[in-house]
């Protein structure tokens, strides 16, 4: 899934560039070439499937070149993750009706590929012999209130491994001090939004759960004329597949990983989740100094040098044309920052003309 637009990582991130093309982490790769290559080790490269937005098909096309055309499915309009993973599995059925299927996220961040490949792997075999819906859950590390929760039983020590549990329920977003007391009962995971299920099991709950889209999107295939395309996401349901199918189906199971995963969410998450120097400044793009400064986040243009003197948890981050330097506990407020810098523009375009 490539349809996010990723507008907390701003002024990096804009409606052309979205998070998932950019190589946030700094490593050489962007998030979806990462996601794609991971990929590359658990399946042929040929049934790797993206579902993007028609307005970054270029993109996708540049950083993934050799796409087939099944391989690429490019929705009109965005309508959350159901319709998406809906349109996925109309293609995925005209190739093989009984498929193992895996959805993931494009802009995550995995740490330890071996691990995730056997973790997948592992999610693959319970449900090619068990009717059942599989989640990834990731050990909580610390009472983080942006992040969905799953709460899960003892685990079923009698199947293929100990780390898999019957979900009792779902939590999206929890307040800190609930939080807390999820990573104290021991009974919770971080919802990596990873699903693994069969083809009938995927049709059965949506057929069950979310029958409009279920009618809409199961008969469009690969071939589906962009009008018809057109017609079926103008008029369908926004809605995502955690909220329409995983809290309410009763045959959902979450297995215990064992990688590390952040969803990069925001600049504080990707201050986290990135390596520090001896100051706990993560320096994840750019050339630069910084003296008596710690605990930053610093991205800046490659081609550039700077000096960062006296700052302490900031994020100090360059865009195309506009430079970030805010306090990260008052990252919040970047949407408010985004709209009065395009005033700004607005105001001096007009004086210009």
């Amino acid at each position: 899934m490539a349809g996010g637009f990723g507008s907390r990582f701003w002024p990096l991130c804009s409606p052309s560039m979205p998070k998932q093309f950019l190589d946030l982490m700094g490593v050489g790769e962007s998030m979806i070439q990462q996601t794609f290559h991971r990929f590359e080790s658990i399946c042929p490269r040929e049934n790797i499937i993206i579902v993007t937005t028609q307005a970054h098909e270029e993109q996708v096309r540049r950083q993934i070149p050799d796409l087939l055309d099944y391989q690429l499915l490019c929705e009109p309009f965005r309508r959350n993750t159901a319709p998406c993973i809906a349109y996925a599995a109309s293609v995925i059925g005209e190739m093989n009706p009984n498929a193992n299927i895996v959805v993931t996220p494009s802009d995550h961040a995995i740490f330890g590929d071996e691990n995730f490949c056997r973790n997948i792997s592992d999610a693959i075999t319970m449900v090619d012999s068990h009717d059942w819906i599989v989640t990834l859950g990731a050990r909580p590390v610390n009472p983080n209130v942006k992040y969905g929760y799953i709460q899960f039983r003892e685990a079923i020590t009698q199947q293929t491994s100990s780390r898999i549990h019957k979900v009792i329920t779902f939590m999206e977003k929890p307040p800190y001090e609930m939080a807390c007391q999820f990573i104290a009962s021991g009974e919770f995971l971080w919802n990596a939004g990873i699903f693994v299920w069969r083809l009938p099991v995927l049709k059965e709950a949506f057929e069950k759960h979310l029958p409009l889209i279920a009618n809409k999107f199961f008969d469009l295939g690969a071939n589906v004329s962009p009008q018809k395309l057109n017609e079926v996401y103008i008029s369908a349901q926004t809605i995502s597949v955690d909220y329409g199918i995983m809290e309410n189906a009763e045959n959902v199971y979450v297995l215990e990983a064992d990688f590390g995963w952040s969803d990069v969410e925001t600049w504080d998450s990707l201050y986290m989740a990135t390596p520090k120097d001896s100051s706990g400044n993560a320096v994840t793009s750019g050339n630069v100094l910084t003296y008596d400064t710690s605990n930053c986040v610093i991205n800046l243009d490659s081609k550039k040098y700077a000096v960062v003197q006296g700052l302490k948890d900031y994020i100090i981050a360059g865009g195309p044309d506009t430079l970030l330097i805010c306090r990260r506990d008052q990252e919040e407020q970047l949407m408010k920052y985004n709209s009065d810098i395009e005033l700004m523009k607005k105001l001096k375009n007009s004086k210009n003309e």
